[in-house]
Order: structure tokens, then sequence, then C-alpha cells
């Protein structure tokens, strides 16, 4: 695994960067920072987050949701705006020892703070804060676009995108304004310092240059490599350039998910691509959302490429900067022939949309005329649903419950016979037997429904609860939503199926919901039945399903097993 991300890794950390804002004249009024993309070394330009910029706008964070508004330059802001970027030891920064760390957004100031000893070990010789001016504020039109059509009207009240948790104060005037600024991202240069650091800038501009993914490139499913600072200027000695792995989990048109784990302050920080090796794929937009109070467990992201294209068509409406533009990075390569509702792995394409009326969940095809849910997706037996397939193309075709679990079963399962074949879906492998700490990945319609497509989510194999030395339950770390239930869960590296996702994570103190723990059904508990019936039409080894024995529905109850029967008291 290292050999395949040692690449990336290091262009990720060479690239990454935290970004300062503060007043000139009122520095108690506090720091506003993010994490930040250094694009080019010679001389150096940095992207980066625009949400640190709101409250330094000449007209307000009003500005940013003009009609028409796709940039603002860099004067958009007042006078008395001070920047700084710092980075790692990098070709193009001398070796020196770092500065104490600067307060982030919503967390304490360092000097507050003990000299953390963990700082030391680490040997970050970080560069020293350098000054920076902002050319131009820009977003992508597109993302804002397709950001709308997602997140807005009513939904919108389901979602929050702001840099703190619900339960936490934030004033509303200060979450409208990370609203607003969502989308909006900051072009850079930063001030030479002194000759030798400009000759190692010089002598950095000929090592391995950036490149970007092309939209499209880069289909759900393949893995990714986030590289940002949590809290932003807080300790960059400890949380600079901190790297997360995850995949691309859906996408439409530029607007990006990932199920990579992000933190404040990483705004504006790089995600990458392990190939071709180091390509910027996106920055990130938000790294937190939440739906109806609870956390999502994916992070927001913009695509490089269309944002780089938006900095060159507004570095072209100003002639004093127009000629940095041939310094931006270049896309390379060219988008794959589907689209980006495409998946990576092949196998992934056999989950599919079971709709029953107003309620709507995942399945995955078994057979090219069968399909495994949910009960609680599919209820009643007879009851006629429509399934939709992503893969190779939008189709749906009706079927009819032919099998549903009893609600008194553990086991949450319905079969569906359909009334055409699922044309060109690939049919998933069972696997035979379970090892924990496999590398898994979750494929369902959870958060977005058909907007866009199957989401993929990923994780390992956390557990294999056996009764009888025999699997029951799988547990699992993949982030898992509302509308997976009944999606398939599979090996990550063979594509063979595991289970099927039945269930999450619910505090019934606090009624949170807990995305990254997560229970499926084993295959192996369904496939000697499901055959029997695609072999004879016989439904009693899937009947015997509601007959479960007492340890096994002990264990779906998430219940401790009694040691001994107790005895009765009357």
């Amino acid at each position: 695994m290292r050999r395949q991300w040692g690449p990336t890794m290091r262009v990720a950390e060479q690239a990454g960067c935290v970004v300062s804002a503060s007043r000139a004249e009122q520095p108690e009024a506090g720091l506003w920072s993010c994490s930040g993309v250094i694009l080019s070394r010679n001389p150096v330009l940095v992207l980066c987050h625009g949400g640190i910029f709101t409250p330094f706008l000449r007209g307000g964070s009003g500005t940013l949701t003009a009609a028409g508004a796709t940039f603002l330059p860099g004067d958009s802001c007042g006078d008395d705006l001070r920047l700084h970027v710092q980075w790692g030891p990098t070709a193009a920064s001398p070796a020196g020892r770092s500065e104490q760390g600067r307060p982030g957004l919503f967390t304490p100031s360092c000097a507050d703070l003990e000299p953390c000893p963990a700082a030391q070990p680490r040997g970050r010789l970080l560069q020293t804060p350098r000054a920076a001016e902002l050319l131009l504020l820009l977003s992508c039109p597109a993302f804002r676009a397709h950001f709308a059509r997602l997140f807005g009207s009513e939904a919108a009240e389901q979602w929050r995108f702001a840099s703190a948790a619900p339960e936490e104060e934030v004033s509303g005037d200060e979450e409208e304004d990370q609203l607003r600024a969502l989308g909006w991202f900051a072009l850079l240069r930063v001030q030479p310092c002194g000759e030798a650091a400009a000759k190692a800038e010089a002598e950095a501009a000929h090592g391995p240059a950036m490149t970007v993914a092309p939209l499209g490139a880069v289909a759900k499913g393949t893995p990714l490599l986030a590289c940002g600072s949590p809290f932003g200027a807080f300790c960059p000695d400890i949380f600079l350039n901190t790297l997360s792995r995850g995949v691309l989990s859906n996408a439409a048109g530029p607007l990006l998910l990932t199920d990579a784990r992000c933190l404040p302050g990483t705004e504006g920080g790089g995600v990458f691509a392990a190939r071709p090796a180091g390509s910027l794929v996106a920055l990130v937009a938000a790294p937190l959302c939440w739906k109806a109070r609870e956390w999502v467990g994916l992070t927001l992201l913009c695509a490089a490429g269309p944002l780089l294209r938006a900095a060159r068509a507004a570095l072209a409406h100003l002639p004093d900067i127009a000629a940095l533009a041939a310094l931006l990075p270049t896309e390379v390569g060219s988008p794959r022939s589907l689209p980006l509702r495409g998946l990576s792995p092949p196998w992934a394409a056999a989950a599919v949309l079971v709709e029953f009326g107003s309620v709507w969940g995942s399945g995955v095809a078994m057979a090219p005329r069968l399909v495994v849910t949910c009960r609680h997706v599919a209820p009643r037996e007879a009851a006629k649903v429509l399934v939709h397939s992503a893969n190779p193309k939008s189709v749906a075709i009706w079927g009819h419950v032919v099998f549903a679990t009893q609600e008194a079963s553990p086991y949450d399962i319905a079969v569906v016979s359909l009334e055409e074949d699922l044309d060109g879906v690939p049919i998933p492998k069972p696997v035979e037997h379970f090892h924990e700490g496999t590398a898994v990945s979750v494929v369902g319609f959870g958060v977005f429904g058909q907007a866009c497509g199957p989401s993929v989510t990923s994780g390992i194999l956390s557990a294999v609860v056996q009764v009888d030395n025999t699997p029951v339950m799988l547990q699992t770390t993949c982030a898992v939503h509302g509308g997976s239930s009944g999606g398939p869960l599979f090996s990550t590296h063979s594509g063979d199926l595991l289970g099927i996702v039945a269930s999450n994570t619910r505090d019934n103190n606090t009624g949170a919901t807990y995305p990254h723990l997560n229970f499926s059904i084993p295959i192996t508990v369904l496939q000697p039945a499901l055959q029997q019936y695609l072999q004879t039409g016989d439904l009693s080894g899937l009947r015997e399903l509601d007959r479960a024995a007492e340890p096994i529905r002990v264990v779906w109850r998430l219940q401790r097993p009694q040691p001994t029967v107790p005895r009765s008291k009357l």
C-alpha cells in the first residue's frame, strides 16, 4: 500500500499549506485560517478556501451570492486584510525552526496552552509564515448549480455545512456567511522572502509538476488521499498536512463527495488520486456536513479541473495578473467514456434502487431476475416494487415480492422477482468465508437516492459475530446512511459479495445515528435458500429465516446472551 501511495503522499505533503487571515489594526479581533494547495513555486501561488475572507469583504458576504458573480478581484476585501501562508519542509523552503502555532477558527490559541512535547519529535521544521496577497476570489458556477439542485429548497432545512457541530453555539450570521462562501476559493500570491528563499523556490520549480485530473477521469469507488490541516493555523507543528484515505463516494458534475475523514480547518485542502501519481482531483469545500442534525460522515469537494478553468477565465479579466494563468497546473489525461455516474469497480453495478410507493432503499441483483433487499424496504409479499439499475444504462423494471421475513425475524430480508432481465448488470460471486480486517465497500442509494446514482463508501470488516461457529452478523466501518438498507457489502479487492446491509447503530438515549458502525446479514445465511428458490421455486429455505434460534435473535437485538437460562420466580 505504501508503494502505491508513496509518490502521491509526497506530492500532497509538498503542496499542502495553511493560510491565515487577520486584521492589521485589530489583531485582537482574531485569526481566520484554512488549508490550501501550493499550485506554483516560482512565484508561489496558493489556492485555498474562500470562507476565511467573508469578514473582510467590503460589500459583505452577500456579494458572493450576487447574480452572476463568478469572481471578485483582490481589492474586494478591505485594506486591513493581512494574509500569511505556512508550509512544511520542501525543496522550496530552507530548513528552519517552526514558529509557535497560531489560533484557528473556533479553536483556542496555542499561546494559552502548555508547550506541546509532541511537536519536537515530529521534527517538522516548518517554514516561517510568509506574507501573501489576495489576487482574486473565485467560484465554480457548475458546482454552485449542482449544490442548489441537491441541497436547495426544502432539502436545505435538513442539511447543515457549518464548521461546528449542530449543538455548538454559532451565530446565525456566521453560519449564513459560511453557507454563502461554500464553493468559493481564493488565489493568493506569496511575497518573495530574501534571495536565498527565491533561489530555492526557483530550483523547486524544476521538480515534479503537479497535475490535475480532468472532470470525469476519476470514477466512483476510486481511492483518494485527502491532505489538509485540521483546525487550520492551530499548532501546525502537529496538524499540518494530516492525511486521510477514502474513495470517491458520489458525484454530481464538479460537486464530489468522499468518505475520507476531514475536520474543520481542512477547507481548501487538496484531494489526490494515486494514478496518475499525485494528480489533484479536488479541493475540500466543506469537511463536515449534517443531515437532520446527524453527521453524514462524508466530505464535500469541488473538482479541481473546473475550478482551475474558472481561475484562468477570471485572470483573463485582470490584466495586471493575467500572465499568472500560464503557471496554474494543467489537466492531464482524458475523461472516461462513462460519465461520473459510472463505477470504478464493475462489481459495484450489481447494486440497484428499490422503490415501494414512497419508500425507497437499495438492493443487490443475485440473478438476472432476482433482487434481494431488506424487509423494511419491501415489507409485504406479493407487493409490486420498481427496481432501478444504474449501469450499464438507467432502466426501471417492475417486480413483486416473493418472500419477506416476518417482523419478529432477526433477519431483515425481502426477495423480489422481476418481470424482465437486468441486462448488463453483473451478478456478484458470494464468499464462503469471512476474515476480519478485510477491506470492504458498501454500495447503495443512501443520502441522495436516485439523484446521483449509487454511493460507494469504504472501510474494513471490523467484526464477524458467530453463533455456534456460524457467522450471523457482519460489522463494518463503512459510512452507511438512510437509503443504503438492502445494498451489497463487497470485498474491495476481490469484488465478492459478503452480505446485505441491514442497519447502522442508533443511540437510544440521544437518538444519534453512527454512520461508521453498521451491520450486515452474511450472504452465507441466505445463499443456500436463494439457490434452492432459483432452481426449484421452493421458498421453504427462506421461510427458515423466520425460525432462527434465540441466540441469533439476541445478537440482532444487540443484547448480551444469558450464560444460563434464568429460572421463573412464579
